[in-house]
């Protein structure tokens, strides 16, 4: 074979290995930007998921949530407002997810409050003191902030690695990967993925839920 064979062949190889390369990279990168469909239900409330408002509501917002997160600091008055505008027929289930540093340390912190029936006074304090500690890998901001809202925390400190904790925060990651959820906040109303992202369409959705339990 000639010298300028082989180059055109080398050519034509390179061309379409740079294609195939485009291809998949594009297909990647719509899985990524793609929604998270709705899953199956049991994978969304488990047992030892946290739930605040009516335990019988018929509707349900499950919130794949980052303490450290901060859109989750601006959407939790929102979830807060949902909540106290449809006291009987809404109820939120909280689900982990931990993309930042100091994250797992925060959830373990809301589990032995869950424990000690401090859950929702520990889980305001860290969202308004959450400026304070969520880039601290230590996160001791959030400490003073759970004992201040009355959390024992030399209790808590002896507890927070508790195996049930570290399922806990093991199941909810494998869900979250399962429900396809990329970032934080995440929601599901009565199953349904909230498709546009942001404080009106979640009101949105879960107005048209109510509506329909009636």
């Amino acid at each position: 074979m000639s010298r300028r064979a082989i180059v055109l062949v080398i050519s034509i190889l390179t061309a379409l290995g740079f294609t195939a390369a485009a291809f998949f990279y594009d297909r990647y990168s719509v899985s990524e930007e793609t929604p998270p469909v709705a899953p199956v239900a049991s994978s969304l409330v488990r047992f030892h998921s946290p739930v605040i408002g009516t335990a019988n509501a018929p509707v349900t917002i499950v919130e794949f949530f980052d303490p450290s997160c901060e859109a989750c600091r601006a959407f939790f008055p929102v979830v807060k407002q949902i909540l106290a505008d449809n006291p009987n027929d809404v109820r939120l289930v909280l689900r982990y997810v931990l993309f930042h540093e100091g994250s797992e340390t925060a959830a373990r912190i809301l589990e032995t409050a869950r424990k000690q029936g401090v859950f929702e006074p520990v889980l305001e304090a860290l969202m308004v003191a959450q400026p304070q500690w969520h880039s601290d890998p230590q996160v001791l901001k959030a400490w003073e902030a759970a004992e201040a809202a009355g959390l024992d925390v030399e209790k808590a400190r002896a507890e927070m690695m508790a195996a049930d904790i570290t399922e806990t925060l093991k199941r909810d990651s494998q869900d979250a990967q399962a429900a396809g959820v990329r970032q934080t906040p995440t929601f599901f109303v009565n199953g349904k993925p909230l498709l546009s992202f942001g404080a009106q369409p979640l009101n949105d959705l879960v107005k048209a839920e109510v509506e329909q339990s009636k």
